[in-house]
């Protein structure tokens, strides 16, 4: 496995943890709604920009990919 790659799945770990610890629900449930929704691929898609922030950004970035596409 590449560094990027590893890296990648490293910040969408993340970004399942927070995102089950903010909304209080179980990180498998989380992985299925981001599976869902694609937040997994956008995450891969926009790690250029993602990794230069702070892992947080991960978090909010998933929340509002969610927010658009559940409306």
């Amino acid at each position: 496995m590449a560094g990027t790659e590893r890296d990648q799945n490293l910040m969408i770990v993340y970004a399942v943890e927070g995102y089950s610890q903010r909304h209080n629900i179980s990180e498998k449930d989380v992985i299925t709604l981001f599976l869902k929704h694609g937040v997994n691929h956008l995450i891969r898609k926009n790690y250029d920009a993602l990794h230069t922030q702070d892992l947080d950004e991960s978090i909010f970035f998933a929340e509002d990919v969610l927010a658009c596409r559940q409306n």
